[in-house]
């Protein structure tokens, strides 16, 4: 039988979903090492965005124009930063812009040492998976279309998680995932039993339990506006609102080429991947 992944990552999003326990309580245990650099877009340097054909009309990123491109786009952005949060390593890399003038080719926007920081990563082992998540480019949340505004703030009120202060011990830290995971449990019982069933008894029954009062106001609106509510689906918008919501960046088609081109610049300083992998809805 198989059994859950967990760490002892402290992290947020580990402690929501309940996967944090103490090492001595691992089994099979293997260590994983998380580095987080930030890949922020590359705009176009003024005075060739001015000259310049509509992206919409001209590929950027096809054979002979690939390494003009390189040459006329500047990084007015810093093009990659380190994350200084808990689980990376190192202090954050500041990348030195370009200035727009790129009126040579040897004036072209250069990786930063942040880039090479990835290349030493990478030389640690002889093969690696490239897997990128669409997400990068343009994200969109569901549930907020799904759902009304009230709606959705009633769901973030039932399944809020509030972050545990830095300085909790081990002890604390079990503590509070072990009510997480319980209150995750009862609200997962409670969608499934709605789903049976959402006569105003059953609704009045789990509404009485402490902290899901709000369970009544919840299911009238939703049958407002939804023939037969898909309970199970609720639950599922619900696990996403614990402390943070889902990422919600519709991008415009600029934003979008500018982050390929910070994409696109990466990718010719890495060796090729082993398998690569694309993540989308």
């Amino acid at each position: 039988m198989l059994g859950v992944g967990r760490v002892t990552s402290t992290d947020h999003s580990f402690l929501s979903d309940g996967l944090f326990v103490p090492e001595d309580q691992l089994e099979n245990q293997k260590p994983l090492q998380l580095d987080v650099i930030m890949v922020k877009p590359h705009e176009l340097c003024a005075n060739q965005e001015n000259a310049a054909v509509s992206s919409a009309k001209k590929p950027k990123l096809a054979g002979k124009d690939s390494a003009s491109t390189a040459s006329t786009h500047c990084d007015s952005y810093s093009g990659l930063g380190k994350d200084t949060g808990a689980q990376s390593m190192g202090q954050a890399c500041q990348e030195p812009s370009c200035s727009c003038s790129c009126s040579s080719a040897s004036q072209q926007c250069q990786m930063t040492a942040c880039t090479q920081e990835i290349l030493e990563i990478l030389k640690q082992g002889n093969a690696f998976i490239l897997d990128t998540d669409l997400d990068f480019f343009s994200v969109k949340n569901p549930f907020k279309e799904m759902f009304t505004q009230e709606e959705y703030k009633i769901l973030q009120e039932l399944y809020q998680f509030k972050k545990p202060a830095s300085n909790l011990t081990e002890e604390d830290l079990v503590d509070t995932v072990d009510t997480q995971i319980h209150q995750l449990a009862d609200l997962e019982a409670a969608f499934a039993d709605l789903c049976d069933g959402d006569d105003e008894e059953t609704i009045q029954r789990w509404a009485s339990n402490p902290g899901m009062e709000s369970l009544i106001p919840l299911v009238q609106s939703l049958k407002k506006h939804m023939e037969v509510p898909d309970h199970e689906m609720v639950h599922q918008a619900g696990l996403t609102c614990d402390y943070s919501e889902l990422l919600h960046h519709i991008s415009t088609e600029q934003e979008v080429e500018y982050l390929i081109q910070s994409v696109y610049y990466l990718l010719k300083k890495l060796p090729k991947p082993t398998l690569v992998t694309i993540a989308r809805l």
